[in-house]
């Protein structure tokens, strides 16, 4: 029947005009082609044979569809206009996909898709070294944390959380880490998971915990904060086990943290507080083992948003790896660097102290009046 051949040809025009996207597989686009055109003649009672040849069904429901031709069923029927509507509709939004595609393509030519998020992520950057050289795993749980917590530095920072800022609303908190001497991409990420009623409710003092993922979405390790009345605590697990803890303990003006590696302690934090940023890990003996830097991010941001920085120094990196703002972060002289595990529980503590003493309200449950803050 001609209109069978006017319908294939139709098909083969809408593939070749369709194949913009170089690189892009044919059978793909031909497939949903015809599934569209499966549908429509689904629509006028038909469908493909087992050659793959468009047809009228036989049945009497079906020619009643055949009315909307200009000619009788019995004669060669023409496509009317509404059928060729469709399947120009049908094209324009092909067209539109692939120029997403095309779009998407140039935008992530540096980027790594991971595959079950649907996302594009960045890659994993290399490992920068410090004066103490590559520090190698001794544990399974260890080797899992290296890609990234076996770096000289660590900047961690907050990001901004609108509903909070205009409305009030609580969200989970979101914070993404870069290594200071590879600024171009993030190393990692840390997502808060809560209950968004206790987040409302119990605001700081919720529970909840947090997953640190690498930069292609990774579990390495968690941590998990329990509510707290007085003082906090906050724990860092990996694969299911505990490796250790960080406790706060309480002091009128003082900000004193314990940090433990399973039941034996290893650093202690005591900060003499008001607007003393710095917060060193010292051993027993007073020596300096890592510190963590609460960076001044401007006035709008530190007055109006929980949007802060955190440095955290475990030590000198090696000057050759040292470039753009790996330049600007003061060098620290350790007694000795921390294990990977240690450096689990370092970063835990950077999370805590966000949320103990730099995390605020915002929005209208204060003063009833929105901020809108530009960067």
């Amino acid at each position: 029947m001609s209109w069978s051949k006017n319908l294939q040809q139709i098909v083969r025009n809408n593939v070749s005009s369709n194949y913009v996207l170089k690189g892009s597989s044919t059978t793909g686009i031909l497939n949903s082609t015809k599934s569209s055109i499966l549908g429509l003649l689904q629509l006028h009672g038909g469908g493909f044979d087992g050659d793959g040849n468009p047809q009228l069904s036989k049945h009497p429901e079906a020619m009643l569809e055949s009315r909307r031709f200009k000619h009788s069923a019995r004669k060669e029927p023409e496509l009317d206009r509404d059928f060729l509507a469709r399947l120009w509709v049908l094209d324009k939004e092909m067209e539109k996909a692939i120029a997403k595609r095309r779009m998407a393509y140039f935008r992530g030519r540096n980027f790594r898709k991971y595959h079950g998020s649907g996302m594009h992520v960045f890659e994993q950057p290399p490992l920068s070294q410090s004066t103490t050289g590559y520090l190698a795993p001794t544990s399974p749980e260890e080797a899992q944390v290296a890609p990234l917590l076996a770096r000289s530095n660590l900047l961690i920072t907050r990001h901004i959380e609108w509903a909070n800022l205009v409305f009030g609303f609580e969200q989970e908190n979101r914070y993404a880490i870069v290594d200071v001497c590879y600024p171009q991409s993030p190393v990692g990420f840390i997502r808060e998971q809560s209950n968004v009623l206790l987040r409302q409710f119990l605001r700081l003092r919720r529970p909840f915990v947090a997953y640190i993922t690498d930069a292609l979405g990774n579990e390495l390790f968690r941590i998990r904060r329990p509510f707290w009345w007085i003082t906090s605590s906050i724990y860092a697990d990996v694969n299911g086990k505990e490796i250790g803890v960080v406790h706060q303990r309480w002091h009128l003006w003082r900000r004193i943290y314990d940090l433990y590696l399973g039941n034996k302690q290893f650093a202690v934090v005591e900060n003499p507080g008001f607007w003393n940023w710095t917060f060193t890990m010292k051993d027993a003996g007073g020596n300096v083992l890592a510190a963590v830097d609460r960076d001044w991010r401007g006035l709008g941001l530190e007055v109006f948003t929980d949007a802060g920085q955190y440095v955290i120094r475990f030590g000198s990196s090696d000057p050759a790896s040292k470039n753009g703002p790996a330049e600007a972060v003061e060098e620290l002289d350790i007694a000795r660097p921390l294990t990977l595990s240690e450096r689990a529980v370092a970063v835990a503590l950077a999370v805590s102290l966000d949320n103990d003493f730099f995390s605020r309200h915002g929005g209208s449950w204060f003063t009833g009046v929105p901020f809108i803050v530009t960067e």
